[in-house]
């Protein structure tokens, strides 16, 4: 089996991180206001962060692209409030690709799907 790429390492606990940090920030917002309409819809983003940074550790190939489709997604809601976040969230998106599809990384996600 390959060695987990520290790239993988480090995008894997971001997005652990982000979702940990976002689910916690808006479940919050329980106390502030009876149960908003899209504290679902939110808290499963941010659920599907945890879980895409979880099974990257694990060398899954589908959890990198639910990362790659996660942040994608960011660019998309982006266009709903400025060009400055449709930019940031793109440059996100340009980073992450790149850093996920890597030769290191596609070595270590192909050997743990044929090792399952």
């Amino acid at each position: 089996m390959h060695k987990r790429p520290l790239t993988v390492i480090v995008l894997s606990m971001v997005y652990i991180a982000a979702g940990a940090v976002g689910l916690v920030y808006h479940l919050s917002d329980i106390r502030s206001q009876p149960l908003p309409a899209d504290l679902f819809w939110v808290s499963a983003v941010r659920l599907l962060a945890i879980v895409a940074g979880v099974f990257m550790l694990r060398g899954l190939n589908w959890a990198r692209w639910l990362a790659v489709a996660w942040i994608a997604f960011h660019v998309a809601i982006s266009f709903l409030n400025s060009m400055q976040q449709v930019l940031v969230h793109c440059l996100f998106l340009a980073v992450i690709a790149y850093l996920l599809f890597r030769p290191e990384s596609n070595a270590w996600f192909r050997g743990s799907t044929s090792a399952a």
